[in-house]
């Protein structure tokens, strides 16, 4: 899949991680050690895994997937996801993509959040909710927006129908999407499937903007 030079240009996230963030650790920290993050923001859901840190080839990836019709990368990234969020999946009841909104959907024809989904149910045998949560609001692109700008965005755009709750209701869902940079988009999501009856959630992304990496005047799309 990746040559030489390209696979030193990716950068796998590995333990020691917090345990609810998923973010790595420079060293062993102890068992139940939280990042500072999860202790001043706890996030709705429980757990958040990546794959790999977003940049150099993985945003390569990841733009290929998501604007140049690189589905055929899914795969692959879904394989590394596999492998980083191991434990993850070997709880979840369902797997759930973030979606697309209905427009955004027409013109670009395949939800890639949902491919990865895809892939993963194929690789692991958890089934796969792909309409169990709707995105019910048309939002900005998350670009350049400061993070409480990312939350305002994506407040109250998700939802599950009332046809979709026998999918998530009193189970354990694996939340499936491309990239985590602030987590405002999955946090919104959860809160959306937790309110339609998910017992739990968990989060399980490609690739992961670590937080010392994270920039607000960001000009590239995510």
């Amino acid at each position: 899949m990746l040559c030489g030079a390209c696979w030193s240009r990716l950068k796998l996230l590995e333990r020691p991680w917090c345990p609810v963030m998923g973010t790595p650790f420079v060293h062993e920290m102890g068992d139940g050690f939280l990042s500072a993050e999860a202790i001043a923001d706890p996030p709705p859901f429980e757990r958040a895994r990546a794959a790999v840190a977003y940049g150099g080839v993985a945003r390569d990836m990841v733009q290929g997937l998501k604007y140049h019709d690189r589905t055929d990368l899914a795969p692959w990234m879904a394989r590394w996801m596999v492998r980083a969020g191991s434990e993850l999946i070997a709880d979840a009841d369902v797997i759930v993509p973030v979606p697309l909104h209905w427009r955004r959907f027409f013109r670009r024809t395949f939800n890639q959040s949902a491919e990865l989904g895809r892939a993963i149910s194929r690789q692991s045998s958890v089934p796969l909710a792909p309409s169990a949560l709707k995105r019910v609001k048309l939002t900005r692109q998350q670009v350049g927006l400061q993070r409480k700008e990312r939350e305002d965005n994506v407040h109250r755009a998700f939802r599950v129908p009332p046809e979709a709750e026998i999918a998530v209701a009193g189970r354990r869902v694996l939340l499936i999407d491309d990239v985590y940079t602030t987590g405002a988009t999955v946090a919104a999501a959860t809160r959306a499937l937790r309110k339609g009856g998910a017992a739990a959630v968990d989060v399980l992304t490609f690739a992961r903007v670590l937080p010392e990496d994270f920039r607000a005047d960001e000009t590239t799309p995510i």
